[in-house]
């Protein structure tokens, strides 16, 4: 099974971790992906990928349709992203067509990586955009409160080093954020409770990326059962015992009848 799904960015809220405390989470919903394509080191392709399908759209262009329908997939899919894998990972359930939900791939206190692209905040100034002071604000200062100052060296070098932070377009560009914690699923609402913030905007396209398990997580104790849940399990071992005794009688039975008949026949 691949460790990688694509998901849709939703609103935060809080709740609470492993260990009782209150935290903030982020909501990513997570739909059954769809496999539209299985790319490998042997063929054309050249390299190890899978091919999802997520999302839903009134309209999309013939290529997509026909591109989802070669794999068995008659809904018309929003978006189509590849996943890296493994040459191991390529098993039967890779198959195109074959849908993976989100409880096949993650579970609470798993350790993930979240990659999106980042809101798009226009041009910004270097205050903004890589945290400068700024300028004295006494001593006569009037306007430039905000401003860089000096970008160069003078005669030597006479020019502006390449990468100069400086003002500039900010935002909308690919971010990751690694060792996030799973700490709620929603297997009805196909949601993923990740711990914290995740970039991009709400509505956004995520890719989800298993890295392992929380170090040092410890699972929370399970609930107990209520009392009918609990008289409900014992009657079901009490029938259980009752068919498994009534057996063996009924097979000493028939070994019983088949023996005289033989000595009947003789």
């Amino acid at each position: 099974m691949i460790n990688t799904l694509f998901g849709i960015k939703k609103d935060m809220t809080a709740t609470y971790d492993s260990r009782g405390r209150r935290v903030g989470a982020t909501m990513v919903e997570i739909v059954p992906n769809f496999v539209t394509q299985v790319k490998t080191s042997e063929g054309k392709d050249g390299y190890n990928a899978v091919q999802l399908g997520i999302g839903s759209k009134k309209s999309v262009k013939k290529p997509q349709l026909g591109h989802s329908k070669k794999a068995g997939i008659e809904q018309p899919l929003r978006w189509m992203r590849e996943a890296a894998t493994e040459e191991n990972t390529q098993a039967e359930n890779l198959k195109p067509g074959t849908a993976i939900k989100l409880d096949q791939v993650f579970s609470i206190g798993d350790s993930i990586k979240v990659s999106g692209t980042s809101k798009g905040k226009g041009f910004q100034g270097g205050v903004r955009r890589h945290g400068f002071h700024g300028g004295p604000k006494t001593h006569g200062q009037s306007d430039r409160l905000r401003a860089p100052g000096a970008i160069g060296s003078g005669t030597t070098p006479g020019r502006v080093y390449k990468g100069k932070r400086m003002a500039g377009h900010m935002g909308n560009s690919g971010v990751s954020v690694k060792n996030l914690e799973v700490v709620g699923i929603d297997k009805q609402k196909n949601l993923l409770l990740v711990k914290g913030s995740v970039p991009g905007a709400a509505g956004s396209l995520v890719m989800v990326t298993k890295l392992g398990r929380v170090k040092g997580y410890t699972p929370p104790p399970e609930e107990k059962p209520s009392e009918e849940e609990q008289a409900e399990a014992q009657e079901a071992e009490a029938k259980q015992e009752q068919a498994a005794e009534e057996v063996p009688q009924s097979e000493a039975g028939q070994s019983v009848a088949e023996k005289e008949g033989e000595q009947n026949a003789s």
